[in-house]
């Protein structure tokens, strides 16, 4: 039966992961579906780009959760079921592709920023504090939104390992998971860096039509 468990965590958070809250909180505010206008992303900027703040901050904290509780619970009430590091570093990594390849919406999700935040705070709150610094100094000094996911990703399992018997001890099969997921997403990204490369890319607070 203990066999079940790491399974059964890791497809609850692939389901968890493909709830598309920027539709969802979008379609009951009376707002336009993101994913037709702007860059068609179903995320929090993109949803900004509606003129409702309060839809994107709802957005924004709803995908973060979905990094975030998956990782929270397995790390609290996986060990009196058998679940370790490894498991931790499955859900993590489950809820990030739920959100960017959702079940529930043909498989065409978000970027992942938000999910990655709340995965990182996850694992340690230093974490997600130092990796949403990053965020925040980047978008502040550039006025980038995909520049600040792009840096803060890739800084994210730096800091990981550098916090290495500081304030955690690193395990290797979540610092791959950060890995991964930072690759996925400078993936998801490929067209932004074009952009970003060609002067193309929209700034934050600028609207799409």
């Amino acid at each position: 039966m203990e066999a079940v468990y790491p399974w059964a965590a890791v497809i609850a958070a692939y389901l968890l992961g493909s709830l598309a809250f920027a539709v969802l909180v979008s379609k009951a505010m009376g707002l336009k579906d993101p994913r037709s206008f702007g860059s068609g992303n179903p995320g929090a900027t993109n949803v900004l780009r509606s003129g409702s703040k309060a839809a994107a901050a709802i957005t924004l904290l709803l995908d973060a959760m979905k990094g975030f509780v998956p990782v929270v619970l397995v790390k609290a009430w996986g060990p009196r079921y058998g679940l370790g590091e490894g498991t931790v570093a499955l859900v993590a990594l489950a809820a990030f592709l739920g959100h960017l390849y959702p079940v529930f919406f043909r498989f065409q999700g978000g970027k992942g920023v938000a999910t990655f935040i709340g995965v990182v705070f996850g694992v340690h709150w230093l974490l997600g504090v130092a990796t949403g610094l990053t965020w925040l100094v980047i978008a502040f000094f550039f006025r980038y939104s995909s520049l600040a996911s792009l840096v803060s990703a890739i800084f994210a399992p730096a800091y990981y390992l550098f916090g290495d018997r500081l304030q955690w001890y690193a395990e290797t099969p979540i610092a791959a998971a950060l890995f991964a997921m930072a690759l996925l997403l400078a993936w998801r990204h490929r067209a932004n860096i074009q952009r970003l490369l060609a002067g193309k890319e929209s700034r934050l607070g600028a609207k799409k039509t």
